[in-house]
């Protein structure tokens, strides 16, 4: 029969994989970096995966397939699950809180400052993923949380990155002079209207490339109406606070 059913344009798909964790009932995945609808029982065809595609790879058409089966789709969540739970099961995009009550080292040094004279440096990354295009607007660690909002390069510019910028915030970094700053602007629309966000603070790099990313979180409380508590801070190539 004739029904509405997605259809991925592998020449548009950058393999990010944000559609997939879109799709509640696990219609996509990635083979050879691209995204496929592996079968067309597991679509209803609502589409939640389009507005989540950068690229706009991922359309509604109408087309001889299979009847959406709900049984099926519950079976293959069940086998996801109890495959996640391996060690073996870790995908980029998985949500997952990090606690920061010991060293993660059990005490042994773990970088090298000179020869003979180590010194232990522990990260204070609270979740996983990172990066904002993979991120879930609705993550659980999103909840009045407190957000960084990082341009990749300040991270490997400013020495002192974890221990001032990154403790006690959830992290999203991204590069605004690579990647698309509309779209981020978007997810950071969602990220405000889903979650009771208390703060985000803005560390960008010098370079005018950079203003990118301020734009884009600016423009993102403006659409949302959402103006929480902001901050930002500038970091020279040269590695200070500027």
């Amino acid at each position: 029969m004739k029904r509405d059913i997605i259809n991925i344009n592998e020449d548009k798909c950058n393999g990010c994989g944000l559609c997939i964790s879109a799709c509640h009932e696990g219609a996509i995945e990635l083979v050879e970096g691209k995204a496929k609808l592996i079968s067309d029982e597991y679509c209803d065809g609502l589409g939640d995966c389009l507005p989540r595609c950068p690229t706009d790879a991922i359309k509604i058409v109408k087309r001889d397939a299979a009847d959406y089966d709900v049984v099926a789709v519950e079976i293959k969540k069940e086998k996801a699950s109890e495959k996640e739970n391996l060690p073996c099961g870790c995908p980029g995009t998985m949500e997952k809180t990090i606690k920061r009550n010991v060293s993660l080292n059990g005490g042994k040094p773990s970088t090298k400052i000179n020869d003979g004279d180590k010194e232990e440096v522990n990260s204070q990354l609270n979740q996983w993923p990172v990066q904002l295009r993979l991120v879930n607007s609705k993550a659980g660690f999103l909840k009045q949380a407190d957000i960084l909002v990082a341009a990749d390069c300040t991270a490997y510019a400013y020495g002192n990155f974890h221990k001032e910028f990154i403790k006690g915030r959830v992290t999203l970094i991204g590069c605004p002079k690579l990647d698309d700053n509309d779209y981020y602007r978007d997810k950071m629309v969602e990220i405000l209207e889903n979650n009771d966000i208390k703060s985000i603070t803005v560390v960008r790099m010098e370079v005018p490339c950079c203003t990118g990313i301020v734009n884009s979180v600016k423009a993102a409380m403006l659409q949302a109406k959402v103006i929480v508590p902001y901050k930002e801070v500038t970091i020279s190539v040269n590695g200070a606070i500027i």
